[in-house]
């Protein structure tokens, strides 16, 4: 069962940290994180009771050598191709995940697209204008921060465009 909060925790996330710095307001989300659990993003959906168009995995990818985030609705998958275009690269692979949690200061499931340590290219799926408010991680398995699509755009100067495959 989720819970929710709309005030930072003391020592939060970077994520939650950066959000709170930007006086953007958000709503913090928090459930039981199931080890076994197959997908970290339809875990979140269904812990929440959210929809899974409405809940963005946050994925790391190289663009012709150049690291870039990929935020798409954990109900689809990630078009690289289309990543690859939408920032005007060539081609573009998942990244390790290794160099993903080094580069970004998160672990793999708990990947925010807000907060991390070095400041990625960062390509928002256009869906999320679909929705006033969607669900991304928070910075940890089992935290999932809700924010207007806009607000995260902004902090990540993200360029939206269709990057997800249904």
């Amino acid at each position: 069962m989720a819970k929710k909060s709309k005030k930072q925790q003391p020592g939060g996330t970077p994520a939650t940290v950066a959000l709170t710095t930007a006086g953007v307001p958000f709503t913090v989300h928090a459930y039981d994180h199931d080890p076994a659990h197959p997908s970290y993003g339809e875990e979140a959906a269904e812990a929440m009771g959210v929809a899974p168009d409405r809940v963005f995995k946050t994925l790391v990818a190289d663009v012709d050598g150049t690291l870039t985030v990929a935020v798409v609705p954990v109900a689809g998958s990630l078009d690289l191709k289309a990543l690859a275009t939408a920032v005007g690269g060539k081609r573009a692979a998942m990244a390790d995940p290794a160099l993903a949690e080094r580069t970004t200061g998160y672990v793999r499931g708990g990947i925010s697209p807000l907060g991390q340590r070095k400041k990625l290219p960062t390509v928002l799926d256009a869906s999320a204008s679909d929705h006033d408010t969607i669900c991304v991680s928070a910075g940890r398995r089992g935290l999932e921060v809700e924010v207007a699509p806009k607000d995260l755009a902004d902090l990540t100067n993200a360029v939206l465009a269709p990057i997800a495959r249904a």
